[in-house]
């Protein structure tokens, strides 16, 4: 367990923490002016230093270079001596054990830097050895164009090296490109070491603004991380260069690794710009629960609509236009990129209101096969008596490609040129006459049920509710049990179990809910803690146990000697039981038992 590295923020697999020290340091950050090294063991024995927490102390070692053999990393290996002060263990990425160190350094990074896959192995070998609140430091890697996505896979502790050697070389860096000081005819850069003649600008200050630079790329790191925001800024920072780009979608691959560390929902906004997009773990989490999880419940016809550019897509004017003309008698779902299908339940569920894409008229191939392919197996799941497709004709081909594997579903195109011309509007009120129209009520249970569907699993909505009322006004409705209230509730409502929260589109317990929880036959996400009444949030140390399915942001039941509440994660269930500091959840309602 380490003591001197506190994870204040994460985003993927990247943290903004902090480097506990005399002087603490902001990381994703820099760490040479901290770091104090013991010695190689190659030459002579190094005894263990007397550290103090002014330094990160890399403790003695024996560095291994890539591709060294097992019986050789055995041979050499060093047991790293327990300290009470900061400290760092060298370890190759081949040969990880924990050792209680606060970070941890890779001896063999030179072996993979620039080799995506290699560099992807090397990062998620260490990651599954080490703690999960333990620094990993690069040396000898960074720069001002690859640091984010170093940063990204996980990395957390840098130093100036790369950046350094580069400019004695009059190598002049930026984020996006490596240029020969001698083939500058002037400065693109308006940093310190920068504002002075071309002619007067050396090798020195070469060096001097690269590590300006990189220092400046981290700040922006740290700033996204925090802001929940760092992917939309990595999908167009790895476009500079190629093995970069390589690097993010081998990490795409890794679903395991991402995904346990990327919430279930964030109040941040996301930048659908590229095609690597389809490949996030919010995206493709939300088309696995919707062609997975959830379960229309509506005795109508299906009809598909575009989306709109404004979120949620009720408050936009075609959607306001669809809805005029369908008036409850359909079911309504926008089908969109990056996201697939959205039914109108889940329009504030995260990320179906958080997103803006590129919108051109045309779709990418890989758009139309991952689109379709959401639909297709959106209509598997989902029975419909017939499908009204208003949308537009660059939809149309994703839409038949989806319909291929339903031959037998009936699907009238109502769209003449565009979905909210009269024409349009009225070939969609004659699809639907002498359908009947279905209540308020069955709208807002629905939606209830659905909600739950996405969030807890299958069949969740049935489970948890069964007989249910609803109240207040969408989107902020209340589920309160189908009974009378008793001692202790308000004698005047039915007892509340849940409320929607309509930032994120999810469901929050009460205390009654949470017992309902625990009761039903859905899976529970619980988190054990010790003998203490939580009030607020509960931190890292004083959990005892947590399920490991637990993702940042789930509902999650927090059950101990003398407290039972409810709240919601802050980190994942791993991280809750590894780490030793850090808020594990925070509680919304908790009584002392």
């Amino acid at each position: 367990m380490t003591e001197y590295f506190e994870v204040l923020s994460r985003d993927g697999a990247a943290r903004a923490a902090e480097l506990r020290l005399a002087d603490p340091v902001a990381t994703p950050g820099l760490v040479d002016d901290v770091v104090e090294n013991a010695g190689g063991m190659w030459p002579e024995h190094q005894d263990v230093p007397d550290g103090d927490e002014r330094t990160l102390t890399v403790l003695p070692h024996r560095g291994l270079p890539a591709g060294t053999a097992d019986e050789v990393a055995d041979s050499f290996a060093v047991t790293a001596p327990d300290v009470d002060y900061p400290s760092a263990a060298v370890v190759s990425s081949n040969h990880v054990e924990a050792s209680g160190a606060d970070a941890y350094v890779l001896s063999d990074v030179q072996g993979f830097l620039g080799h995506a896959r290699g560099f992807k192995d090397a990062i998620l070998s260490v990651k599954d050895a080490v703690p999960e609140d333990a620094a990993v430091y690069l040396s000898g890697a960074a720069t001002p164009r690859n640091v984010a996505v170093l940063a990204y896979a996980g990395v957390d502790l840098f130093d100036t090296d790369r950046a350094v050697a580069l400019g004695t070389q009059g190598r002049y860096l930026t984020t996006d490109e490596n240029h020969f000081l001698d083939d500058l005819d002037e400065l693109p850069c308006a940093c310190e070491a920068c504002r002075q003649p071309r002619e007067e600008f050396d090798r020195q200050d070469c060096v001097d603004h690269n590590v300006a630079v990189l220092e400046a790329e981290l700040a922006r790191v740290r700033r996204r991380i925090r802001d929940g925001r760092l992917r939309d800024y990595v999908e167009g920072q790895a476009r500079q260069d190629q093995w970069l780009t390589a690097l993010v979608r081998e990490l795409d691959q890794e679903w395991g690794y991402l995904e346990a560390r990327t919430p279930v929902y964030r109040n941040a906004h996301m930048d659908a710009t590229t095609e690597d997009t389809l490949n996030r773990v919010e995206i493709q989490r939300f088309a696995q629960r919707v062609t997975e999880r959830y379960e229309n419940r509506f005795d109508a016809p299906l009809v598909l609509v575009p989306c709109s550019a404004t979120k949620p897509y009720s408050d936009s004017q075609s959607h306001y236009q669809f809805r005029e003309v369908i008036r409850y008698r359909a079911h309504l779902a926008s089908i969109t990129s990056p996201i697939g299908v959205v039914p109108q339940e889940l329009e504030l569920t995260y990320p179906a209101q958080h997103y803006d894409t590129v919108v051109t008229g045309e779709w990418t191939a890989g758009e139309v096969e991952f689109v379709a392919e959401v639909l297709r197996r959106y209509l598997d799941a989902n029975d419909y008596p017939r499908v009204v497709a208003h949308v537009p004709d660059d939809y149309r081909p994703i839409v038949e490609r989806a319909l291929e594997a339903h031959p037998d579903l009936d699907v009238e195109f109502t769209v003449a040129d565009h979905p909210t011309t009269d024409e349009s509007l009225a070939n969609l009120a004659a699809a639907l006459e002498g359908e009947s129209a279905y209540g308020k009520r069955e709208r807002q249970r629905n939606t209830v049920r659905a909600l739950a569907d996405y969030q807890f699993g299958a069949g969740a909505g049935d489970d948890l509710f069964g007989d249910f009322q609803v109240t207040s006004r969408y989107p902020k409705l209340q589920i309160r049990a189908d009974e009378p209230p008793t001692a202790g509730d308000d004698q005047n409502a039915a007892p509340q179990l849940a409320t929607m929260v309509p930032n994120y589109g999810t469901l929050s317990f009460t205390l009654r809910g949470a017992r309902r929880w625990l009761e039903s036959d859905v899976p529970t996400k619980r988190v054990q803690i010790d003998a203490f009444v939580p009030h607020g949030s509960v931190l890292a140390p004083g959990v005892v146990d947590a399920d490991s399915d637990i993702r940042e942001g789930d509902e999650v039941v927090v059950e101990g000697p003398k407290a039972f509440a409810i709240g919601r994660a802050q980190m994942h269930g791993d991280a809750m039981v590894e780490s030793t500091r850090g808020e594990a959840c925070s509680v919304r309602h908790v009584e002392e038992t």
